[in-house]
C-alpha cells in the first residue's frame, strides 16, 4: 500500500512539474516581448530528462527493489519534501514573471533583491531547494540509489554548467554587454 500511496506523491509532483512549464512557458513569452535574451540553451537538454529521471528512478527503485517505507525516515523526507515545493512557490511568486526554468535575462531590470532573494540569504534558493528536494523526495521511501544518483549529477549540471552560466548571463545584463 505504500508503494501505491508512493507512487501517487511522485505522479502528484509530476503534475506539479508539469504547472510549473506552463507558467515557466508563459513567462518565457513575457521575457522575449521586453527584449529577454536566451543563455545555455542546450542545457534543458540535460536538465529536463535529469529531473524526469528523478521521478520515474524513484517508482522505478520502489517497486523493482522493493524499497520499504520507514516511517523513522519516511515522514521527516515527506515534510521536507513538501516545504520544498511551498519554497519552490515562493520563489515563483517573488520572481513573478521573470521566473522561468531557462536562463532568459530582461535587459534593464534590476534583479529581485526580496523574498529569499534578500541581500543576506542564498544566492540561487531555487537551486537549493531542487538540490533538498532531490535527496529527500525519493527518501519517503528510501529510494536511495535514485537520491545519490540525482544528487551527484545535478550537482555537477548545476555548480559545473548551470549556475555558471545564469551568473555570466546577470553580470551581462547589468554591464549591458552580451554573454
Amino acid at each position: 500500500m505504500s508503494a501505491i500511496l508512493f507512487t501517487a506523491l511522485i505522479l502528484l509532483t509530476g503534475g506539479e512539474r508539469i504547472v510549473e512549464m506552463v507558467v515557466s512557458r508563459r513567462n518565457a513569452a513575457w521575457s522575449f516581448a521586453r527584449g529577454g535574451v536566451e543563455h545555455a540553451r542546450r542545457q534543458m537538454a540535460w536538465m529536463v530528462p535529469l529531473h524526469v529521471g528523478l521521478l520515474v528512478g524513484a517508482i522505478a527503485e520502489v517497486w523493482l527493489l522493493e524499497r520499504p517505507f520507514l516511517p523513522a525516515l519516511g515522514w521527516p523526507m515527506l515534510v521536507v519534501a513538501l516545504l520544498c515545493q511551498a519554497g519552490r512557490w515562493w520563489i515563483i511568486a517573488t520572481l513573478g514573471p521573470r521566473w522561468n526554468t531557462r536562463v532568459i535575462v530582461v535587459p534593464g531590470l534590476a534583479p529581485v533583491a526580496r523574498g529569499p532573494y534578500r541581500v543576506g540569504w542564498l544566492r540561487h534558493p531555487n537551486y537549493v531547494i531542487v538540490a533538498i528536494e532531490g535527496i529527500a523526495l525519493p527518501l519517503v521511501h528510501t529510494a536511495w540509489i535514485t537520491a545519490l544518483v540525482f544528487t551527484v549529477l545535478n550537482a555537477i549540471l548545476l555548480l559545473g554548467f548551470r549556475i555558471p552560466a545564469e551568473d555570466r548571463a546577470l553580470r551581462s545584463a547589468a554591464e549591458g554587454v552580451p554573454a
